[in-house]
């Protein structure tokens, strides 16, 4: 089930946080809670990308872009994601996330999360491509910009961001199947 809760709480917790700019970082802490955990007491890779959900959106809130979204009546999709899992997150294991927006091209918007544990260590890292979605479909960044009340050009994508998104312009769609054997 997803953690409305949790999300609610995040959002008040964060509700009297200073704006951020457009790349800013918004920093927050969660818990690995047991309803996170896979069968060997750590938090499930799935669940990691609906906890890292938590941090998104309160930054979303931080850079003004859900008042937008809920005047223009738009949405926000991702459209793909590349994660490295580094070290295990424990039952009731405290994490601090770190979320911000690195840039936007044409169509998309590109955000990296990571979550660190109390001894320094980075446990996971995710990269996004996310959209605006309106009733024609995707809200192109430039126009979410100007609503914002911001002109600013984005910052160059790191390579690896560029590499990542090179590798997905090679991969097929649709994926191929193989037949099913009878």
């Amino acid at each position: 089930m997803y953690p409305i809760i949790r999300l609610a709480w995040q959002l008040f917790k964060h509700r009297k946080d200073a704006p951020l700019p457009l790349t800013g970082t918004h920093v927050s802490q969660h818990y690995c809670l047991p309803q996170d955990i896979d069968v060997w007491r750590e938090l499930n890779n799935g669940r990691t990308l609906t906890i890292y959900d938590l941090g998104r959106i309160p930054l979303a809130a931080r850079v003004g872009l859900l008042p937008l979204l809920k005047r223009h009546g738009w949405g926000l999709a991702m459209a793909g994601a590349a994660v490295r899992y580094r070290r295990r997150v424990r039952m009731f294991e405290k994490i601090e996330m770190r979320s911000r927006a690195i840039g936007w091209d044409a169509r998309f918007m590109y955000l990296e999360q990571s979550m660190w544990k109390a001894n320094g260590e980075c446990a996971s890292h995710i990269v996004y491509r996310g959209a605006v979605t309106g009733a024609k479909g995707i809200v192109p960044p430039a126009e979410v910009m100007d609503a914002l009340g911001r002109s600013a050009p984005s910052p160059v994508l790191p390579v690896w961001v560029q590499g990542w998104l090179a590798a997905e312009d090679q991969r097929a769609w649709p994926p191929m199947q193989d037949a099913p054997k009878q």
